[in-house]
Formats: C-alpha cells, structure tokens, sequence
C-alpha cells in the first residue's frame, strides 16, 4: 500500500474515531479500551515479525497498571506521569525477562512466556495484603495536567492522549521496522544463521524487539488502569494474553495500523455479542477468527490492502 493511501487511512480512522466519541459519548470507554487493547498487540505484533508468538505477554500490561495503581494510591500522581511510570516499569521487567527469553525460540519461546505470567498471576492473586488478592486495588481518579477534572473531562483528556500514544507508537514501530534493527529482527525469522554470519547478534537484536514490545504492553496497560481505576490479577491470566494474539491475527501483523484495526472490531463485536448474546459472546468471537482465517489469512489490513492495490492497478 502507497505511503499516501496508508496515512489517508490513518487520518480517516483517527477522524472516525473522534467523531463518534463527539456523537455517542458513551462509547469513549469502549474506545479507550481499544486503544490500550491495540497498544498491546502491537508489542505482540513486534514479536511476530521475528516469527515468535508469546503467550505470555499480558504479564507486562498487568505490571504497568499495577505500578500505575501502586503509585496512584502512594503518591498521587498525575495522569501523565502514572503512565510514563508504569510504562517504564514494564520496559524494565521486559529487560530482565528478555536476558532468559532471547535464548528461546518457538513454542519454547511461547510457553516460557506463559509460564512467567502465570508466576505473575499466583504472586498478585496470594499477597492479598498488598495486591488486593482476587479483588484487585482500586484507586481514585489522579489529576490530569495536574488539573483536577470530573470523570467525563478525565476521559476526553485521557482519549486524546491514548489516540495522540496510538498514533505516535504506530509511527515509531513503522520506522523501527524499516531500520536496521528491524529488519534484522526479520531476519530472524527467515534465516537467523545467515544473520551471525554477517556479525550480527540476534540475541542482542531480539532482546531490543523483546523490550520495545514490552514497552507497548505496559503503555497499553497503564492507558487501561487508568480507564478502569481499578487492576485485577486477571490482567495478567493467559486468557488475556491469548486475546491479544487473536487481535493480532485478526488485525493483520503486516503494519502497526493492523493492530488497532483488530483491537477495535475485537472490543466492539465482544460488546455487542455480549449485550445481545449473553453467555456466548466467546462462540461469536470464535467464529469471526474462524472465517478471517479462511477469507482473510493475513488479517483484516491485509485484505485492506489487497483491495486497495487492485483499485490501484485498475486505476
């Protein structure tokens, strides 16, 4: 897709979705939600450029907003600053976590992933003293611009910061792409051999994906505690790191705007299948991965760009 044609998509998505916050207020959460949701998958999408998939990676959305929670409860902080903290939070955790994950590839890779956050998940779930066990940690409603706001204010300001994040996060993964990091991590899913035979190291290079992608997990999982106002250990299960695998797969991972493409179908067809369907939204969910997968294998933005290369060439 033309350079051109991608960045009117994106300016009529972004437009999209601001005018249906201004139309139907109600739908701001729903939004917010998608757009940490689409953070989220895009560190995952990171990671399947290098040909892995984690199955595990919630565990760094679950770290952000449970920073984000400690620190709003502790000190008080501003918006702002809660989610730059849990962010850097989740970075750090991915920094260590990497040095073991580097080393792994495949389903080894997957498992061992999942296996940390379910670590994760048992430590928040028994320190009930601390973490607020199964019920989680609420906390009250920070400052924003160290304004104090009212909760509809709270959420316009936090859109627009979540939608500016979006935008500014897909930009930087693009470009990253595009380098010579990001392409060598591709590299690792074709050939890694070839790579350190050219001198390059792809532990040093997919440890520099494995931080990045848990830098947009935390990012998208502070925007989604502050959302809530409270985390759950539940942020952290396994079943939340398979929903961002399935936005992932349903989005497209061949750009960054697939992500979020993927996250907002996700978020708006679970809450109509759930209103309109109690009880089996999971069965509707289901179904939608099950005929992209057969009428669209590379996702959503993949048969995008299909139809706008034939428009393309017919022109």
């Amino acid at each position: 897709m033309g350079s051109l044609r991608l960045q009117g998509l994106v300016v009529v998505l972004v437009a999209a979705v601001l005018g249906l916050t201004l139309a139907l207020p109600w739908l701001k959460t729903p939004v917010l939600l998608a757009l940490s949701n689409g953070l989220a998958v895009l560190g995952v999408i990171v990671l399947i450029r290098a040909g892995q998939v984690s199955f595990g990676h919630a565990m760094f959305a679950c770290l952000a907003a449970y920073g984000v929670a400690f620190a709003g409860r502790a000190w008080h902080l501003d918006a702002v600053l809660l989610v730059a903290l849990g962010t850097a939070g989740a970075a750090l955790a991915g920094a260590l976590i990497g040095v073991f994950m580097v080393r792994y590839r495949g389903i080894f890779f997957g498992m061992l992933n999942l296996a940390f956050s379910m670590v994760l998940f048992s430590v928040l779930g028994k320190f009930g003293g601390l973490t607020g066990g199964t019920d989680g940690l609420r906390f009250d409603r920070p400052s924003f611009g160290f304004m104090a706001l009212e909760r509809e204010s709270f959420e316009s300001a936090l859109l627009w910061l979540a939608l500016a994040l979006a935008v500014l996060a897909g930009l930087a993964v693009q470009r990253y792409f595009g380098s010579v990091n990001g392409q060598a991590l591709a590299a690792i899913k074709t050939n890694e051999t070839r790579l350190e035979y050219l001198g390059i190291s792809a532990k040093r290079v997919f440890w520099g994906g494995y931080v990045l992608s848990a830098t947009l997990c935390g990012l998208g999982g502070s925007l989604f505690a502050l959302t809530q106002g409270l985390v759950t250990p539940e942020m952290g299960y396994w079943v939340r790191s398979g929903e961002v695998v399935f936005i992932a797969i349903l989005g497209g991972s061949g750009h960054a705007v697939g992500a979020f493409i993927g996250a907002f179908v996700f978020e708006f067809v679970k809450l109509y299948a759930a209103a309109l369907l109690t009880g089996a939204w999971q069965m509707v969910l289901g179904i939608v991965l099950i005929v992209m997968v057969f009428v669209a294998p590379t996702g959503i933005f993949g048969l995008m760009e299909k139809k706008l290369r034939t428009k393309g060439v017919a022109a």
